[in-house]
């Protein structure tokens, strides 16, 4: 199907040009948008009328979303989600989602200004572009993290915070345990050999008190002889 481009559209043509696309974009997405006409002759006579008119009102909401793209320049927003160690998410971050954070951050946006292919399924830093006119459009990082205090340790650092930053505190805390017990061990090898030593004198005034009785013992036998 062809029509005329009334505006610019990303990979398909500038405003004024004649493409072919499948009908169903055209029936569905371009035509009700108002962003092309059916290519005919009397659409074509048309838009050589209005052609001056529509390069003069496309040239000054040009100039507007360049000014919005200014105040939005590096703009990023922060999204609170559960998600696992691994940093995937239980759920997905969605284009309506970025558009309801961007309009609370302060600017209009709607969803369909939002160009992404996918939701964003994980943890980190999402540079997404938003488009303010078809000539224009603007990044925004999302900052998708399990907490505000996360979200704002990857926006220091740049980098995700998922589970396995737990991991190193467990292992610093099993390092700490390994050198409590490194220290511990002469204390307890000393204690142990004057375990031993007491051990060992008793044993030998055991042994004294037996040689002792055994002395006596023939005494007795000696006396009782005589």
């Amino acid at each position: 199907m062809e029509i005329i481009l009334l505006e610019r559209v990303e990979k398909l043509g500038q405003m004024g040009d004649v493409v072919k696309v499948k009908p169903g974009y055209a029936r569905n997405f371009l035509l009700p948008q108002g962003k092309a006409l059916r290519a005919n002759k009397a659409n074509l006579e048309r838009f050589e009328t209005e052609k001056a008119q529509r390069e003069a009102d496309n040239l000054s909401r040009r100039s507007d979303a360049e000014t919005e793209a200014g105040k939005m320049d590096g703009l990023a927003v922060s999204m609170v989600r559960a998600a696992s160690e691994m940093g995937q998410l239980f759920g997905s971050v969605t284009s309506r989602d970025i558009a309801n954070a961007v309009t609370e951050a302060g600017f209009t946006l709607g969803r369909s200004q939002v160009i992404m292919e996918t939701a964003i399924k994980t943890l980190g830093l999402h540079d997404i572009r938003v488009r303010l006119h078809p000539e224009v459009t603007v990044t925004v990082v999302v900052n998708v993290a399990r907490s505000l205090d996360e979200a704002e340790t990857q926006l220091k650092t740049g980098v995700a915070v998922t589970g396995m930053i737990d991991d190193d505190d467990d292992n610093d805390y099993r390092a700490g345990d390994a050198a409590v017990a490194e220290e511990a061990a002469p204390a307890e090898a000393a204690a142990s050999d004057e375990a031993a030593s007491e051990d060992a004198a008793s044993d030998e005034t055991a042994s004294d008190d037996a040689g002792d009785d055994a002395g006596d013992d023939a005494a007795s036998e000696d006396a009782a002889e005589s």
